[in-house]
């Protein structure tokens, strides 16, 4: 117990940290900004409304996504206040389907780094709607364990916000990968992994002791 306890914490802290880092992002856009940060790379696609749109949009909206899946995988939530964990499940899942999801895939077809990450950024878009999509129906089935392996893959590209960072972080300042080169390699180290992960985690601790939920 006290194990599962310290691994809750850690979780916890490291949510503050990365999330307090999204914000920090968020707000160099405010009030609304073309030329200031990311935008500074961006500026011949700054004109395309949709683009803009869609950019805007994800910057301010992600981070629901981020904290409201969290919420998800917190079992007191989910033990005592089961009304809490569906409403928050669903501003998971609306912005996700409605919101986040769509305007990260308009943005991953102007991705930086030619045709490969582009099409590493449009997979992550189609996968993380078509997983949400599907805890949601597995959900309204009533199908809890099924539910719960889509609501994991989901949340692992979730991730991909932070992760997609890390990465950045780290290859600026531990390799002499060129610029460029270093996004290709971004576009698609930032999700797959993740996915790996959690396709792992499924395998040993959810499928191999309800081998019947598929």
């Amino acid at each position: 117990m006290a194990y599962k306890n310290i691994i809750s914490i850690v979780g916890i802290v490291l949510l503050a940290f990365f999330s307090f880092l999204m914000l920090r992002i968020m707000f160099i856009y405010i009030p609304i900004k073309n030329d200031v940060g990311f935008l500074q790379l961006k500026q011949g696609y700054i004109d395309i409304t949709e683009w803009r749109i869609a950019f805007f949009t994800h910057v301010f909206t992600s981070i629901l996504a981020l904290l409201a899946g969290f919420s998800q995988f917190n079992k007191s939530i989910l033990k005592s206040y089961p009304k809490l964990h569906r409403g928050l499940g669903y501003v998971y899942i609306v912005n996700i389907l409605l919101v986040t999801g769509p305007a990260s895939l308009l943005m991953s077809f102007y991705a930086n780094g030619g045709l490969g990450s582009q099409v590493g950024f449009v997979l992550l878009a189609v996968l993380w709607i078509y997983f949400t999509a599907r805890a949601l129906y597995e959900a309204v089935k009533k199908r809890f364990k099924a539910h719960r392996i889509y609501m994991i893959r989901s949340f692992a590209l979730t991730l991909s916000a932070i992760t997609l960072r890390c990465w950045k972080v780290f290859f600026a300042n531990f390799t002499d990968i060129p610029p460029m080169d270093r996004y290709r390699l971004i576009a698609w180290l930032g999700w797959t992994l993740n996915l790996l992960i959690a396709e792992w985690y499924i395998y040993k601790f959810v499928v191999q002791r309800n081998k019947n939920i598929l």
